[in-house]
């Protein structure tokens, strides 16, 4: 039986559908029909503009982004996606912080949708520190389907692991 670690939580109904799509390897075709469109948000600076498009237009009073980065090591190390954080140094007698979003390498190559998500899901935590109703209705303000790709993001990952990717 195939692991599900990005599933653990859901219903064993449903990760037994996900784990019988795997079987009759079905799942990345059918996550490929639902989003076939990829994104061009390849380089670092690419994904800071983008980042920053969606930060300009549904959280403009917020804090503002030092950095947005693709990450190679995010999810061995850190067991995220994507992570946020503050850093405090002090500069000239003052304290200043520094917020960056980083994001996992594996989204340069993933479905437009998908790399979406992962962004308004660390711009929420500008707002929100903690996943909690107002953080996930924060998410879908920016993102009206954030939940079915919440979602759709774990079976696509799934998808990779089974895949050896």
């Amino acid at each position: 039986m195939p692991s599900l670690k990005y599933l653990t939580g859901y219903p064993e109904p449903l990760q037994e559908q996900v784990r019988q799509l795997l079987a009759e390897d079905r799942l990345g075709a059918l996550l490929q029909r639902r989003y076939p469109e990829a994104h061009e948000v390849r380089s670092d600076r690419q994904l800071y503009d983008y980042t920053q498009q969606l930060k300009d237009r549904y959280l403009r009073q917020s804090v503002h982004l030092n950095k947005v980065c693709y990450d190679n090591k995010l999810e061995v190390v850190k067991h995220a996606l994507g992570l946020h954080t503050a850093v405090s140094r002090m500069h000239g007698g003052r304290l200043k912080a520094s917020r960056e979003i980083r994001v996992a390498s594996v989204f340069r190559q993933a479905p437009a949708a998908f790399l979406r998500m992962i962004v308004v899901h660390e711009l929420a935590h500008l707002k929100e520190a903690d996943h909690n109703k107002a953080f996930y209705q924060l998410c879908q303000h920016m993102e009206p389907d954030y939940m079915q790709l919440e979602f759709d993001t774990r079976l696509f990952l799934t998808e990779l692991a089974h895949r050896g990717g």
